[in-house]
Parts: C-alpha cells; sequence; structure tokens
C-alpha cells in the first residue's frame, strides 16, 4: 500500500485529495498548518501539524512516503512566497529522502491562453492584474519543480468551484485546452489520484478544464 503525503490538506482541492486517495486505498499523511482546521471525518488519515515555510522541518514528515502531493493556496492577493519557498523546502526534504514522485497544483490562468474564447482571454488578463503578486510566485515554483529530478506532474486547473465530482473533464498535456472555463476541485482531485503512479505524465504540466 503506497504512502502518500499532501500539504495543504486543509483547502478545497487538499481535503478532496485525502479523501478520494483514502478511498483508493492509500495510506495518507495530511500535513496541515492548523489541524483544527482539517475538518474531514475519516478514521484512518495521519493528521499532522507542520509548516512549510520552515526549512529543514519536512525531513521526518517526508521520510518514508512514495508520493508527495502539493496542493499550498493563498486566496490573497498580496505579495507572497508561499509557493516558491514552500516547494523549495518539499523538494529539498525530498532529495534528502529520495522520495521521487511530486505532484503539484499551480493555476490555470498564469499564462493567456491562445485556445480560449475572447471573453476568457480578457477575463485572464484582468485576472492577471488582479493576481500579478501570487502569480509571480507561482512561477518562481513551477521553474523550481521543472529544473528539479524528480518525477514531477504540474496540475494547471482552470476557474475552480466547489461541485460534486463528475470524472468528466478534458486534460491538455503541455498544452492549452480549447475553450477552458471552470474545474470542481473534486475532479481535479480525481484526476490526480487516478494518475499518482502515471508514468506518461512525468515531468509535464497538464491543465484540466471541464
Amino acid at each position: 500500500m503506497k504512502k502518500i503525503i499532501v500539504f495543504g490538506a486543509s483547502g478545497g482541492i487538499g481535503t478532496e485529495v485525502v479523501k478520494q486517495a483514502l478511498e483508493a486505498g492509500y495510506r495518507v499523511t495530511a500535513l496541515v498548518r492548523s489541524p483544527e482546521k482539517f475538518t474531514l471525518i475519516h478514521p484512518y488519515p495521519l493528521v499532522k501539524q507542520g509548516d512549510v515555510m520552515l526549512t529543514g522541518s519536512l525531513d521526518e514528515v517526508i521520510g518514508g512516503q512514495d508520493i508527495v502531493i502539493s496542493a499550498l493556496g493563498n486566496r490573497s492577493t498580496q505579495p507572497t512566497t508561499l509557493y516558491s519557498v514552500g516547494i523549495r523546502n518539499i523538494l529539498g526534504a525530498m532529495q534528502k529522502k529520495n522520495v521521487q514522485r511530486l505532484i503539484c497544483i499551480s493555476a490555470g490562468g498564469l499564462d493567456v491562453n491562445p485556445k480560449a474564447s475572447l471573453f476568457v482571454r480578457l477575463l485572464t488578463k484582468y485576472v492577471l492584474r488582479i493576481l500579478k503578486e501570487p502569480y509571480n510566485d507561482l512561477r518562481i515554483m513551477e521553474t523550481l519543480v521543472q529544473q528539479s529530478n524528480i518525477n514531477y506532474t504540474i496540475i494547471r486547473p482552470s476557474r475552480l468551484l466547489d461541485k460534486p465530482m463528475t470524472g468528466k473533464y478534458r486534460t491538455g498535456i503541455n498544452n492549452n485546452i480549447t475553450k477552458p472555463f471552470s474545474i470542481a476541485r473534486a475532479d481535479v482531485a480525481h484526476f490526480i489520484v487516478n494518475h499518482i503512479n502515471d508514468n506518461s505524465i512525468f515531468k509535464l504540466t497538464t491543465a484540466i478544464s471541464y
């Protein structure tokens, strides 16, 4: 039984990943800063408190894991280093503990998608202005992941929704999706859990949308 650790497990995607991974039979560790905010009711996840921003603090929790999933999130539009520093610390611990598989959540709107409708392209430009600071940090995060020697997959979801899982969505492997608009967090988690061991998407970036 493979072991998974989920960073950002108390967030929308993170909680869904934990829930669906448990249902799929994985042994899951949920790492959160505030355990009281982790509201998933299930007898099996191992909930550990930790801070991804603290260098050297992740070696113990990452050691012995088979898969690392970063679902870190920040709703603020202010400058942040959560993504870049967080992933740097995660990658450092993975290297020390010889853990080779990482799935990392990014954002679908980091660039204007030429395959999107005019409305979505204009909306993306507006969002890029509003979220300039966190998106800059996401770009740094992606670069750090891509420069690593691990088997990563970067997930770029379109606009996130709190809706039930459908299991029906489109993906673009190292490519944009035509007319993307939205995706449920539960379906992002569905893709992640069902492609944890899929070596056809190792060292690639995957867009996902309905």
